[in-house]
């Protein structure tokens, strides 16, 4: 009895040491309780079978600093890219289920480079992927000039003539960001939910045609949506944004148990099309 008191004592301790308001801004926070009882299980989307061959590996994309940049690089097998995505993942990091999201990027024909921006670190647990999550928001020049080497490989490298970037959930936020830097060179930014911007001034500097998808229950973003959507139609600008009703946070993941498919397979069938429309 003596035992189980001490471990009861210590599990106790552990869990009260986490406090996720200390570390987050509003919005974190309300993803975090969306995902409060996520896992990173495999869902549809990411099981969605390419449309032609593609061949992967590993590569080093770049350097900031001393840190390397390994991603995960999916190309067409029988053709020569014209075009290459640069493809952000979900807030559990570079795992498995975006090389498959990769995979189906390479399926319609484009170089696609899976970025890591947490640097070899993953989440399996909602915890972990909170704490690398808001991490990485405190150093955003790090993650900036990360997807700049992606991009810089891209077309340094491998020699795309255009570049579009595309990501989801924490991977939105970082595809609204990574155009914000790259505003004439980046041809094509979709975004699923994630965090964005309201200043018009920035967004004025943006030049490529902008797709983005949220559901109407994703409690910490779609009143961003909703003003993004205000912002871009009085800049004149070349966007679309598509809400999905009753549809909640993450719907589109790759990973995850909020995975919604009629919503989910509306938003990839429109991504196609974007794509297919700006990159061909």
């Amino acid at each position: 009895m003596k035992n189980k008191t001490i471990i009861l004592l210590v599990t106790i301790c552990l869990v009260s040491t986490f406090n996720p308001s200390a570390n987050a801004d509003h919005h974190e926070l309300g993803e975090f309780e969306d995902h409060r009882h996520d896992t990173p299980k495999t869902t549809e989307g990411a099981k969605r079978a390419p449309q032609s061959a593609t061949i992967s590996s590993e590569v080093i994309y770049g350097q900031s600093g001393d840190q390397l940049h390994k991603g995960y690089l999916s190309q067409p097998e029988n053709i020569k890219a014209k075009s290459g995505l640069i493809v952000i993942h979900e807030w559990w990091g570079l795992n498995e289920d975006i090389h498959l999201m990769a995979d189906q990027l390479a399926g319609l024909g484009y170089d696609s480079l899976a970025v890591d921006l947490y640097d070899g670190k993953s989440a399996e647990g909602v915890r972990e992927a909170f704490q690398l999550m808001t991490g990485l928001s405190k150093n955003e020049d790090a993650a900036l000039a990360n997807l700049k080497e992606a991009y810089d490989y891209l077309t340094n490298e491998l020699g795309v003539e255009k570049v579009g970037i595309i990501g989801w959930c924490l991977g939105g936020k970082w595809s609204l960001r990574g155009s914000l830097m790259l505003p004439n060179e980046i041809d094509a930014t979709v975004i699923y939910y994630g965090s964005l911007i309201d200043n018009r001034e920035q967004l004025a500097t943006l030049e490529m045609p902008i797709i983005g998808f949220v559901g109407t229950k994703d409690r910490p973003y779609i009143n961003q949506f909703i003003q993004f959507d205000k912002d871009l139609k009085a800049l004149n600008k070349d966007y679309s944004v598509h809400f999905y009703e009753g549809a909640g946070h993450a719907f589109s993941n790759a990973s995850g148990t909020a995975y919604e498919p009629e919503a989910a397979e509306d938003s990839w069938k429109k991504t196609v099309d974007f794509l297919a429309a700006h990159l061909d």
